[in-house]
């Protein structure tokens, strides 16, 4: 599940005083139940009673483990406030769940359940993700709508008459635990919005529609929204995505590639971007390891907060020659094809892990954001992010999950913790990490050391 498609603020009348700092008030669905044509959208909602002025930071969890981003919605005035707080959550199959509300300031403190049942009449999905969201909003009722501003001269009304997205990014995210099929999930990402709230137009790259995402007025800086969710097969046969922004300049997103449904066409293949110069493959891994640990880590961090990616040098065949990127490049180097998964694990286990000698001399070799030393089979030195790490930190490590295993030279990664099991293939992450860099620097190659 991703969650939170519309959630809403809005100032409820008749505040009354109030006993304790923050007072939630009855939780409500609409609707409590349905039984009909799916997908369908339930609302659900809550009120919080607040002492105003105050900036409250919330979010929705719901039962299946999932929660929102966390949000902030800004109370002014004086005195006692109530707040509506809301999230649309489109359930696309048969469900049963329950979601609460997440106070994380001024104090911390959970709503009740609001609870919902959804029966899909005809032939409505009913296994995996059934419920799906496109956005996130906060906006309180006390400030009135802007009205619109008519269009230019010339211009039609459905078309934008400025560049109001200065980046568009996307993020892979698979739902099903298999290769393929499979259904994953497109997140994207809009930097550069002017204030207030908006609609953003996008459409895959290709189609005809175009659809629309509404952007509240709290945007921040990025605004990030689950805008597909697709399914492929070896029918399908795509292995590429990316979405372009209805604006007068025709942005486009990063490209995301996955190569586990089909094959690439022979437009693909004959680039994936450039390296900008030779990116060597060591005895113990070295640059070609450390850009690959990059890409996995690029590919799984925005949804899964993973903090570092490992990599084995393990299947690695031959550098990467300078210039264009081919298919065939890819596939010799790294062939393997598997997907990314997120475990934590401490800092003390991550050492033990790190220290282990491997019988060929190869490293775990990791991504920019760790550096490590090794002496007389000890970790001696390890930082993340520049940071020394205590044995007591938990830290999420991204890694393909035959090497969790303890099958590509490296120990099994017992008493580690799963947190993320969407990641695309190997393969495909690098091709999606060239392309977005091109033409792609080699690392130094320096981020381990052995004394």
């Amino acid at each position: 599940m991703a969650v939170v498609a519309l959630a809403s603020c809005a100032f409820a009348p008749g505040a009354q005083a109030a006993p304790n700092p923050v007072v939630f008030g009855t939780a409500s669905a609409s609707p409590k139940t349905h039984t009909g044509v799916c997908p369908k959208t339930v609302t659900l909602s809550t009120t919080v009673k607040v002492k105003a002025p105050v900036a409250l930071k919330y979010a929705w969890i719901f039962s299946d483990g999932d929660r929102s981003g966390t949000r902030t919605y800004r109370v002014g005035g004086k005195g006692l406030k109530t707040v509506r707080l809301s999230t649309s959550v489109k359930v696309t199959g048969d469900a049963r769940g329950w979601g609460a509300v997440r106070l994380v300031s001024p104090v911390k403190k959970t709503s009740g359940k609001v609870s919902f049942a959804v029966t899909c009449a005809g032939e409505g999905q009913t296994i995996g993700d059934v419920w799906d969201s496109v956005a996130t909003s906060a906006e309180g009722a006390d400030t009135p709508d802007a009205p619109a501003t008519p269009p230019p001269t010339g211009q039609d009304d459905d078309k934008p008459a400025q560049n109001p997205v200065r980046k568009a990014a996307i993020v892979f995210e698979r739902t099903t635990a298999s290769k393929c099929p499979l259904t994953f999930k497109v997140h994207g990402y809009f930097e550069g919005l002017p204030a207030g709230a908006q609609t953003v137009q996008y459409r895959l790259v290709g189609a005809q529609e175009w659809k629309s995402v509404n952007v509240p007025a709290d945007h921040g800086e990025v605004f990030t929204a689950v805008l597909e969710t697709l399914e492929w097969d070896w029918e399908t046969d795509r292995t590429s995505v990316q979405i372009e922004v209805r604006q007068p300049n025709g942005l486009r997103s990063n490209i995301l590639y996955y190569f586990e449904c089909g094959s690439p066409s022979d437009s693909e293949r004959a680039g994936f971007g450039a390296t900008a110069e030779k990116i060597a493959l060591t005895a113990a891994g070295g640059p070609l390891v450390e850009l690959v640990a990059d890409a996995y880590l690029d590919a799984v961090q925005a949804v899964s907060g993973a903090q570092v990616a490992l990599v084995s040098r393990y299947g690695f065949r031959t550098d990467l020659d300078a210039g264009p990127v081919t298919y065939d490049e890819l596939y010799v180097a790294q062939p393997a094809g598997l997907a990314i998964d997120v475990h934590s694990m401490t800092g003390a286990q991550l050492k033990k892990l790190l220290a282990y000698k491997n019988p060929s001399g190869w490293v775990l070799t990791p991504s920019a954001s760790l550096r490590y030393t090794v002496k007389d089979g000890a970790v001696t030195e390890l930082t993340l992010n520049g940071a020394p790490v205590t044995d007591t930190q938990v830290i999420k490590i991204a890694a393909n999950y035959i090497l969790m295993g303890g099958w590509q030279g490296f120990p099994q990664w017992e008493g580690s913790t799963g947190v993320y099991h969407g990641g695309p293939d190997d393969r495909g992450a690098l091709a999606s990490y060239i392309s977005k860099n091109s033409p792609v620097k080699a690392p130094k190659g320096d981020r381990v050391t052995i004394r």
